[in-house]
């Protein structure tokens, strides 16, 4: 049933994940930046909504580390120091490592195919010529990506846990680095993720555990290059940390 007024649409939880959806591209996107206020009544008014789906929508953004709900004053997107960065892609890698190191184990031949497809479709991106657009499909390939790593672990309880850090991993990239550095390490990413399936396709659980610690932990290496004005962002040479993985791809067969 409608607000007296007419302006407002019922509040329903696929309202609340409307606004929860619009309000996660805008910040992922940096149209939102970090510490920037949301005006609750600003979205409300804007979405043609009741204030409980906008309030439904920051308690998730809250809970994945996105936004935080300022008593008496709002919500406003959350801001991390660097070591609060590297600490959370320390914890994110080790977790995704056992996901890649189940899925080498439980994978289906079919499933290999699924990994097989989410990479080429990766290595398209490149022709993107807008460093914001090529980024954004970045972000959304590249989840695609290790989703279909999840599906092979045939874990719920790894997929749904992994669902919270997969949000706040993608947040601190976008915010921490911008999208000019992230759309500048897609080659270096998509080899990372040439050696991951590489390995989860030959069964080798201890190279696919390796490298995806190395990939996920390499994340916070171009934002570090952005903040110490290194160009180019990150570089396997220039870097501070050991290369992502440890051979190439084709180096798995020997």
């Amino acid at each position: 049933m409608s607000e007296p007024d007419g302006s407002r649409r019922p509040a329903g939880p696929g309202l609340a994940r409307v606004v929860l959806d619009r309000l996660k591209e805008r910040i992922l996107d940096g149209r939102i930046t970090s510490g920037s206020r949301i005006s609750i009544d600003e979205v409300r008014v804007e979405f043609g909504v009741s204030k409980q789906p906008v309030m439904d929508a920051m308690r998730r953004l809250e809970a994945t580390g996105i936004v935080e709900i300022v008593p008496q004053s709002g919500c406003r997107v959350q801001s991390y120091t660097a070591v609060e960065v590297e600490d959370f892609f320390r914890l994110f890698g080790s977790f995704e490592s056992e996901i890649a190191a189940a899925a080498a184990v439980r994978r289906t031949d079919a499933q290999v195919g699924e990994l097989d497809a989410a990479w080429t479709a990766i290595e398209g991106v490149h022709a993107i010529a807008d460093d914001t657009e090529r980024a954004r499909r970045y972000r959304q390939l590249n989840r695609e990506f290790h989703l279909v790593i999840h599906r092979m672990a045939h874990s719920r309880i790894m997929a749904e846990q992994s669902e919270r850090m997969w949000d706040l991993s993608d947040f601190l990239i976008s915010t921490t680095g911008g999208a000019s550095t992230t759309s500048g390490v897609i080659v270096d990413r998509n080899h990372d993720h040439d050696v991951i399936r590489a390995a989860i396709r030959q069964r080798r659980v201890e190279v696919a555990r390796a490298a995806m610690v190395g990939h996920i932990t390499a994340s916070v290496e171009p934002e570090r290059s952005h903040r110490s004005g290194i160009d180019g962002g990150y570089r396997r040479g220039g870097s501070s940390m050991p290369p992502a993985v440890p051979a190439p791809a084709t180096d798995l067969t020997r």
